[in-house]
């Protein structure tokens, strides 16, 4: 068989049957209640958040939240976040701290909406004060990147003490096409831009810009979404277990030096 290429973990991660947040939470959660709204805008669809239990752990999960149909994309802004998806996150993560809850992520997405509407309520800076405020929450973050991770829409809600990267999903600053279109003005060329870009679990993994890579079932998440979901939930659970063990105080230093060690690679 073929060594699966960075250009095919990109087509696997943009599968349209590959299980989605609502899916996540219908396969691990024994119960969720969704919380709504920023209190400044709207309720964004773009990205869901409530609290949750997952195997006996109260948790508060955040997350992307992409479709299984046009409408539901349509609806849902193909998991693309507007300003208020970001505060939105905030607010409740906040809550998560007041009550000593953990938060688990599900990041899934081509990148923030990038629309007239969401500059002017202030997209960039929305996802700055994500950046800041996760990296100071004090409270245990688990962040599982379950599809595509794009770009600061993807990273605003992946500031986390563990990232989990599925098998075949994929994070990267900019899109293969993107990278291809700028480099080399030639849209054609986005099989070599992913190579270049190393954004596949394994070759984040192999530069610690994620902790661990979760396995999926064979031919990818898209074949059996119980399997996947089965898999996502024991390497949460086992990431809460470890960080329940650690000082809230010592949890922030840490999370604070892994993001600051982002892109240090060679000593």
């Amino acid at each position: 068989m073929a060594k699966k290429t960075a250009m095919d973990c990109v087509k696997l991660a943009r599968d349209p049957k590959r299980p989605h947040l609502k899916d996540f939470i219908k396969l691990i959660c024994s119960d969720f209640e969704e919380l709504h709204g920023d209190r400044l805008v709207n309720d964004d669809r773009g990205l869901v958040g409530g609290f949750a239990t997952v195997g006996g752990e109260k948790v508060l999960l955040l997350g992307h939240n992409k479709g299984a149909t046009v409408e539901e994309n349509m609806e849902a802004n193909f998991g693309m976040a507007n300003p208020d998806g970001y505060r939105k996150a905030m607010r409740l993560a906040k809550l998560a701290e007041k009550f000593h809850l953990p938060v688990v992520t599900f990041v899934d997405t081509p990148g923030a909406y990038p629309g007239r509407e969401a500059e002017e309520r202030g997209q960039a800076e929305a996802i700055a004060k994500s950046l800041e405020f996760f990296s100071r929450l004090k409270t245990p973050v688990v962040v599982v990147v379950t599809g595509e991770g794009g770009s600061g829409g993807a990273l605003a809600i992946a500031v986390g003490d563990r990232i989990l990267m599925m098998e075949n999903a994929i994070y990267s600053v900019i899109s293969p096409e993107g990278c291809a279109g700028i480099l080399w003005r030639d849209g054609t060329k986005a099989p070599e831009a992913a190579e270049a870009l190393k954004i596949t679990a394994p070759d984040l993994l192999k530069l610690g810009a994620i902790d661990e890579v979760v396995k999926e079932p064979a031919g990818g998440a898209q074949k059996n979404h119980k399997a996947a979901a089965a898999s996502v939930k024991k390497a949460v659970l086992a990431a809460l277990k470890a960080l329940k063990k650690i000082p809230v105080d010592v949890l922030v230093e840490k999370r604070y030096e892994k993001i600051r060690a982002y892109g240090n690679f060679y000593s």
